[in-house]
């Protein structure tokens, strides 16, 4: 057995997101594992740099995790031909120019979502790359989710039969001020200037799940709405909300499935998680949340009969059964980590790459048109560019 080091910049990691999924539970976790196991019996080893703006939080990273090498000059760590990974997870505003960067230095590219603040910006990423020659990835996370492998098994079983519809509703109360516990969210996610917008945010997600569990999005018809006009920034000053905090949409898909998605982060929670997705087909309905699924077959399905005024209620919970996890789940983040890392040293696939990235961005931007003209907005492939 041999150890193969691969080298990984990451650049953004002390934010909430970045610190907890990708740095701990992703790549510190690996390192406690001695590493990535290759069917060959090699083993490859992960050497992390960290990236970022503030000495002082990446010290205390640093130290926390007992990782050594940490930078606030990312053209010093670009330069460094012992690291071929670079991965971005900074604010969305900052992630085109670092990642042009990276790929022009020659390094292989993962990054957050979304890729860029446009769709213009998001596909001269991915030529860049494919012009450069460099492996990219970009993080699809909820695909590795132990919910949706669960609901992915259900409709490759085809046990829903034909599908007919989707529904999801996804969102919580955030609150406007961060005095009792901290800010839930960072206040540039409400500053339009800033990159901000549920649509942009959560629209990417949704492009993803929506093509690889259901079928491609052909098109979208949206409206959004800020529904908190001013809040509190990290500093406790107020500020007006220039970017919306919820959005409603319809879209349409292949083989004439709609599906429905609420998002809102002024809503409160009465549901069995925070993102609750149901479909529904002719031989049976699946709803499935982040970590669990249960199926309804036909055969199980009561009849329901509308009745205003009886008393009677009916358990709708009741009659559908729980999938059990056939395995102790993983992180989906580190699931996601360790197949990108295969990709660059053993060449193996990895379909997720910047063009996959950049159609959640022309959803998001789609989404915004039609809120804007207040109409149906085709999606066109992007197959091709």
């Amino acid at each position: 057995m041999s150890e193969h080091i691969i080298g990984i910049i990451l650049n953004g990691v002390t934010g909430r997101m970045g610190a907890r999924q990708h740095l701990e539970r992703s790549i510190v976790a690996i390192m406690k594992d001695g590493g990535i196991l290759l069917p060959s019996g090699n083993r490859i080893v992960i050497d992390p740099l960290l990236v970022g703006r503030n000495p002082n939080k990446l010290r205390q990273l640093a130290e926390t995790y007992g990782i050594p090498k940490w930078t606030t000059d990312l053209d010093c760590a670009l330069s460094d031909p012992n690291y071929q990974i670079y991965f971005d997870s900074q604010t969305t505003a900052l992630r085109v120019p670092a990642l042009t960067k990276a790929i022009n230095a020659g390094k292989h590219v993962y990054c957050e979502k979304p890729v860029a603040l446009d769709l213009s910006s998001a596909l001269e990423l991915a030529k860049l790359a494919r012009i450069r020659g460099v492996k990219n990835g970009v993080v699809q996370d909820k695909l590795f989710l132990p919910g949706f492998r669960k609901l992915r098994r259900v409709i490759d079983s085809e046990e829903l039969g034909r599908l007919l519809a989707v529904r999801a509703d996804f969102g919580y109360w955030v609150f406007e001020r961060g005095d009792e516990g901290g800010l839930q969210r960072p206040s540039w996610n409400y500053r339009r200037e800033d990159g901000g917008g549920i649509i942009l945010d959560m629209f990417c997600h949704w492009r993803y799940l929506l093509d690889n569990l259901f079928g491609d999005v052909t098109s979208v018809c949206c409206i959004g709405a800020i529904h908190i006009p001013e809040r509190y920034d990290e500093f406790d000053r107020k500020y007006p909300c220039t970017a919306e905090d919820a959005a409603y949409a319809l879209f349409q898909l292949e083989g004439n499935v709609i599906a429905q998605f609420n998002s809102s982060w002024a809503t409160r929670v009465r549901r069995e998680d925070l993102f609750v997705l149901q479909v529904d087909g002719t031989d049976g309905s699946a709803v499935s949340t982040l970590r669990d699924c249960w199926v309804q077959p036909s055969s199980a399905t009561p009849r329901a009969i509308w009745d205003p005024d009886s008393p009677h209620r009916e358990d709708y919970f009741s009659g559908w059964l729980l999938l059990p996890d056939r395995a102790k789940p993983d992180n989906a983040f580190r699931l996601q980590w360790e197949m990108f890392i295969k990709h660059v040293v053993a060449d193996t696939p990895f379909p997720w790459d910047l063009l996959e990235g950049a159609k959640g961005v022309q959803l998001a931007e789609l989404a915004m048109l039609s809120w804007r003209e207040r109409r149906w907005v085709d999606v066109p492939p992007l197959n091709e560019f």
